[in-house]
């Protein structure tokens, strides 16, 4: 406490930690993959794409991405049940995973974690109350069953 008009002065450390949440989700099964991630370059989305490959490896699995650059690296390998569609820039709104992103996000608001390992295991729960039906009915976008080609197969 200081005189009334005198700024206290404090040591303060400013320091920030991070962790990144990646994920592809199924609009039409409501499968998902997640993977939480040191960073976001292109070595740490290489490790997700080789993870995601080996998930369902039987499944040819098309992914809808940003154009982040770490997403288009000269040094990605993609693997062969994968293929990457790149949306038009600044249009996050055609990304049915964002829907995904905006829910965690709103869990997240107003939260205070004191460290990495608390805040992994939010992100924990937040994907265990992932199910098939609940991703199902957040990714719906209409563009995506408008095509008839989705609707024979699923």
């Amino acid at each position: 406490m200081t005189a009334y008009g005198v700024k206290p002065v404090c040591n303060f450390k400013h320091e920030f930690k991070y962790t990144f949440l990646a994920g592809a989700y199924s609009p039409f099964t409501g499968d998902h993959f997640e993977m939480e991630l040191s960073e976001c370059n292109s070595a740490m989305f290489q490790l997700f794409l080789d993870e995601f490959s080996e998930y369902e490896p039987n499944e040819f699995k098309i992914m809808l991405l940003d154009n982040g650059a770490f997403h288009k690296a000269k040094c990605l390998k993609i693997p062969h049940n994968i293929a990457l569609i790149f949306l038009p820039p600044y249009s996050p709104e055609l990304n049915p995973a964002e829907k995904i992103w905006q829910r965690f996000k709103r869990n997240f608001t107003g939260k205070l974690f004191n460290d990495l390992s608390t805040l992994s295991k939010f992100l924990e729960e937040q994907v265990k109350e992932l199910t098939k039906q609940l991703v199902k009915s957040t990714c719906s976008y209409r563009y995506l069953f408008s095509c008839s080609y989705w609707t024979n197969i699923y």
